[in-house]
């Protein structure tokens, strides 16, 4: 590196004699003075276009590609059998055909039907004692340790007392959907309930707000974070429980058909039925997002400022 001296105007003649003299500081080497071992640095163009960054859901979209290429190499080459795995073409193939005849859709149907009933139970069920244990200390003391103890024993371990307390028909389908979803919300929404910021509780207090309004105004909102986080994890355990529930003599849904599928050895259709599954939960998934963006939108607003 160089120093850049600037002389003041002198006689022509005079050599030696400078006037104010200045550095200006280190400039870059020209690619002549560098030497020929040197490599220049090429310069940004400004004119040049900026490429555009690949969009998100593109990038996400990638892995699953690869795999289902992979997949499809697989199956072509004769490294995965058909028994075994059935190839990408014969799945979709196969999914067109049950759709097509209407199979599909009717018990898709019915599996939805159960969902729909067994989160709602649970989800009312587990709302009611998260406000009741988390509100009172007598609450606490009554729900919160049966809840506890239940939440441990594995929903496959009811599936005996189940089957004698409501029989194979629809009750029991709904009822362990009810209960494996009552759990995450619970759990939330009672955490939520007793972590609302102790300042907004005196404030209400200061205020005069009575007890309904400190719930309605107060705990309720506070506590809408912690529900909607555990809203998202009983979507996802509905539709576990779902698989096993409906493989419990049942007749018609998603799951009988992939346990009829596994006693014909029809892969085709056992990986259909996961496939709806895998899109059942990222549809339900999406919904309780945007649920929660719109409900929290007062919140974001109120952090940002």
């Amino acid at each position: 590196m160089t120093s850049l001296l600037l002389e003041s105007p002198g006689g022509a003649g005079t050599a030696g004699t400078v006037g104010a003299t200045r550095a200006l500081g280190p400039v870059p080497e020209t690619p002549e003075a560098a030497g020929p071992g040197s490599v220049p640095v090429a310069l940004a163009d400004p004119d040049r276009p900026r490429r555009r960054p690949v969009p998100k859901w593109l990038r996400r979209l990638l892995g699953p590609v690869l795999l289902v290429s992979f997949w499809q190499v697989g199956s072509s080459a004769g490294l995965i059998q058909a028994d075994i795995l059935a190839g990408p073409w014969t799945v979709l193939h196969t999914g067109y055909t049950l759709a097509a005849d209407g199979t599909l859709g009717h018990n898709l149907v019915i599996s939805l039907r159960r969902v729909a009933l067994g989160l709602t139970i649970g989800v009312l069920a587990a709302l009611v004692l998260s406000l009741v244990a988390g509100l009172f200390q007598i609450g606490e003391d009554l729900v919160d340790a049966p809840v506890q103890i239940l939440r441990a024993v594995p929903i496959l371990g009811l599936v005996p007392l189940a089957i004698l307390w409501f029989g194979i028909g629809e009750q029991v389908k709904i009822f362990l959907v009810a209960l494996g979803t009552a759990f995450p919300v619970y759990i939330n929404t009672f955490a939520a309930i007793r972590g609302v910021d102790g300042r907004f509780v005196e404030l209400a207090r200061t205020v005069r707000l009575g007890r309904l309004g400190l719930i309605r105004r107060v705990v309720l909102p506070g506590a809408l974070p912690g529900f909607l986080v555990g809203l998202r994890f009983a979507f996802t355990i509905s539709w576990l429980v779902l698989v096993v529930s409906e493989q419990i003599n049942a007749s018609s849904g998603i799951g009988y058909l992939m346990d009829q599928a596994r006693t014909f050895g029809q892969t085709d259709v056992i990986v259909v039925g996961l496939a709806v599954y895998g899109v059942l939960g990222l549809l339900s998934d999406a919904l309780v997002r945007l649920l929660e963006r719109r409900a929290l939108a007062w919140r974001r607003g109120l952090e940002a400022s």
